[in-house]
């Protein structure tokens, strides 16, 4: 019965079922599929980044933390993520990237479940952290399957752009979201929210996802995953210090830089030195590679916080509440979605070094109209920096992360995309420290010496703006008045030379893309070596099945002219004998007697017959 397999059959007989229909060759629904469940987990994390930031104050009042453990409550999950992104992609890479996912998946419920009932501060600590374990398994494996099942550079950019702007659109949604629920339930809703779709998503990517791994050549190396992460945690935990006011050269906040750094550099030591290394560093050697993640870091250095920023002038100086500061905000996160769905056709059209010095340039345009914001609201000025700030945000990020991926062989797509998330939660911590210190220093010069107000009192107010306010409301008077309206114009002040920085840093964004490939290379032998077994299994059949028919029709030929010239019987048997000669050394892929190429292999099925 063998023989009357088909070749179709026999190409998905050893393929794993949750492959079967993600060809590129099959029309390829099943693709866009599993592009629905990735964005739906990446939806889930980037939401729960945010979430949390406006049930804050229900939570103090809940569970009465102090204020490291508040501080910790906050900055956890992203510390705890960012430092793990390195070890779960390139775990992903040797074990598989669809069972890190779904343990990710399930950490993730468990955790969740764990930090909406937290009945006190330490508990929910550990809650956030083990999100933020999840969280790491789950953002680099999103990135490593969808290089997998799109193997196509032109459908790839389009599925890279559908998921950054699932990304962008968590990133707002989280307040929105995070809001609503505390304003109707209890502060634990907002990660409660997590469970049914952990709980969809968990069959549902058991059976869709595709199972995919790297080259498993050589160990693990488990001590550099170890130096990496904790590298890395030390790294962000400085850096976050420095965001939220510490001095750089306080003792409690250099330390773990230089602690960071010194594990940093042991990690790329050892992995120049070793055989199969854990991150293929080779890859930094290519400038589109190592261009693409500056450009990754400069964008989120540059921006986000200087959104921090731009929700503090919305609510304190404004005096919007945290819902309207959500929605005007909205027209950002719009644009930048219509950035990643119009970005593969932009990609096609304009390339990679054009697209995001483009980028780059709205981007660093829109940050200076916004230098426009000033005591008084004008909201139709601030909705179109923000419509294009996003636009050209995403399709800075859009673009580089497409080129950076791309050159990633598909077997280290795992490592790649964990540093690019690195990349991303590096630039967004060390955005907020650098522009938050540069937002503080032109500040505080403008409540340094308000008539009326004591130094004291003038010194607390220079912490920041809402400090500000209770120390005004503490005064009272013409001297509370005084300061109130001293500090929001130093605030605005400030505001305007962050922006001006801001749009510098972009500058240079623009002048390093400059180095990226002019053209998107879409290459069929680049194609080629992108395809999973199955692809190249039916390439390889296609192939055999051509070959075997030339093979085929020079027989006939050659039957041809043996019936048209008389043969004697020793003729015959000696042209019987070439025949199977030339077949036997058709099949190893040999040189036949006349010189030409015989066919690599045969197709599976007509082996399967003749035997």
């Amino acid at each position: 019965m063998s023989g009357t397999t088909t070749a179709g059959n026999r190409r998905t007989a050893g393929v794993p079922r949750q492959w079967r229909g993600t060809e590129a060759s099959d029309g390829g629904s099943n693709r866009w599929v599993v592009l629905l469940v990735l964005c739906v987990s990446l939806l889930l994390v980037a939401v729960d980044a945010t979430v949390l930031h406006v049930a804050v104050p229900a939570v103090t009042e809940d569970l009465r933390p102090g204020g490291i453990e508040l501080l910790w409550i906050v900055d956890v999950y992203p510390l705890v993520c960012a430092s793990l992104l390195i070890l779960f992609g390139t775990l992903g890479d040797r074990v598989g990237r669809r069972r890190v996912l779904l343990l990710g998946y399930g950490l993730f419920g468990a955790a969740s479940a764990i930090a909406a009932f937290a009945p006190n501060p330490q508990i929910l600590i550990v809650a956030r952290a083990l999100l933020g374990v999840g969280g790491a398994m789950i953002m680099p494996a999103t990135l490593s399957i969808l290089r997998q099942v799109f193997p196509d550079r032109r459908e790839r950019a389009l599925a890279i752009g559908i998921w950054s702007a699932v990304a962008a659109v968590g990133a707002a949604v989280g307040p929105l979201l995070g809001g609503f629920l505390v304003e109707n339930f209890w502060w634990g809703s907002v990660f409660l929210v997590n469970l049914p779709l952990m709980i969809v998503a968990l069959p549902v990517g058991r059976w869709l996802l595709p199972e995919s791994t790297g080259d498993k050549n050589g160990p693990w190396d488990v001590l550099g995953a170890l130096m990496a992460a904790c590298g890395l945690f030390c790294v962000v935990l400085g850096v976050k210090r420095v965001g939220s006011g510490a001095g750089p050269l306080d003792a409690v906040t250099a330390a773990p830089v230089l602690v960071g750094a010194v594990l940093l550099v042991l990690f790329v030591r050892r992995q120049r030195r070793r055989t199969h290394p854990l991150v293929d560093l080779k890859l930094f050697a290519r400038p589109a590679f190592s261009i693409s993640v500056g450009c990754i870091v400069l964008a989120l250095l540059a921006l986000v916080g200087l959104e921090l920023i731009a929700a503090q002038y919305l609510q304190l100086v404004l005096g919007l509440t945290p819902l309207e500061t959500g929605l005007r905000l909205l027209p950002l996160t719009f644009a930048a979605m219509a950035a990643g769905l119009v970005g593969s056709r932009m990609l096609q059209w304009l390339g990679p070094r054009v697209m995001v010095v483009v980028g780059f340039a709205l981007t660093a345009l829109a940050v200076l109209s916004l230098t426009a914001m000033g005591l008084s609201d004008r909201p139709a000025v601030l909705a179109g920096g923000f419509i294009v700030l996003g636009f050209g945000l995403e399709t800075t990020l859009f673009s580089a992360y497409e080129s950076m991926l791309n050159e990633a062989s598909s077997g280290s797509a795992g490592g790649a995309a964990a540093i690019g998330e690195t990349s991303y939660q590096l630039g967004a911590g060390i955005g907020i420290a650098l522009l938050g210190s540069v937002m503080n220093a032109a500040y505080k010069p403008g409540v340094s010496s308000v008539p009326g107000v004591p130094a004291s009192a003038s010194s607390d107010a220079s912490q920041s703006l809402g400090a500000a306010y209770k120390v005004s409301d503490r005064l009272g008077g013409h001297a509370g008045e005084a300061l109130r309206s001293a500090s929001r114009a130093a605030f605005v002040h400030g505001l305007h030379v962050t922006l001006a920085v801001s749009a510098g840093l972009l500058t240079l964004g623009a002048l390093a893309a400059l180095r990226l490939p002019k053209a998107m290379e879409c290459a069929a032998d680049e194609e080629e070596s992108t395809q999973g077994p199955a692809e190249q299994q039916g390439s390889a059949d296609q192939q055999g099945l051509a070959e075997q028919q030339g093979l085929a029709e020079q027989q006939g030929l050659a039957d041809q002219q043996g019936l048209a010239e008389p043969q004697g019987p020793a003729e015959q048997q000696g042209r019987a004998e070439q025949q199977g000669r030339a077949e036997q050394q058709g099949r190893d892929g040999t040189k036949v007697p006349d010189g030409t190429k015989a066919p690599a292999r045969l197709d599976r099925a007509t082996v399967a017959a003749e035997s």
